[in-house]
């Protein structure tokens, strides 16, 4: 039992002692760090809603900057307790690469939400063809965009195709013209 004790005293006054100090600062950092996180995020969400961005958004840009911030609190944290973070960042900037490879597809697609969503060549309600579809828009996501069609089906398109192809929106106009020869047509048959 003697021994287990010397072992414990030994190990205290070793390896945990001198550490204690470190830890300490790095629980402080911590705390003050998702503080000051928090204060960030309620000022952005204040300056969005202020400037009336889109609530889609807001809300994605909004998550992106609170993760970025807790990505940098955390390494700082990890850095104060002795880590080397030179190669974990170098790591994880390699996986994000090949992880930006493999969704390339989907970074389209967000992509193309961001456009549709800032530039708004249609809003929720215009009846619009794209795609090969024609249909009223129901809803914008970040990554998709859904239409209903004059049948009541729902339309799934990717907002990477819609930002870069062709749309034709029918609802931006008050009036919609008539080609005479389709006057002709419709009267004639």
């Amino acid at each position: 039992m003697e021994q287990v004790i010397d072992l414990l005293q030994s190990m205290w006054s070793d390896y945990i002692l001198p550490y204690l100090p470190k830890i300490a600062i790095a629980i402080i950092i911590w705390v003050v760090g998702s503080w000051v996180i928090k204060m960030i995020m309620r000022i952005i969400r204040r300056v969005m809603v202020k400037r009336e961005v889109e609530p889609t958004l807001a809300k994605f840009s909004s998550n992106v900057i609170s993760w970025l911030l807790k990505f940098i609190l955390i390494i700082a944290v990890i850095s104060q307790l002795g880590v080397e973070t030179t190669s974990f960042v170098a790591l994880l900037g390699a996986a994000g690469l090949a992880v930006g490879l493999a969704l390339q597809g989907s970074l389209s697609n967000f992509a193309g939400g961001v456009l549709i969503i800032i530039f708004k060549p249609f809003r929720i309600g215009d009846y619009i063809e794209a795609q090969g579809e024609a249909g009223t828009v129901k809803e914008i996501q970040i990554f998709i965009t859904k239409l209903n069609t004059p049948d009541n089906k729902v339309v799934i398109l990717p907002n990477g195709a819609l930002s870069n192809g062709n749309v034709i929106n029918y609802s931006i106009e008050e009036k919609r013209g008539i080609i005479e020869s389709q006057i002709k047509e419709y009267i004639f048959t």
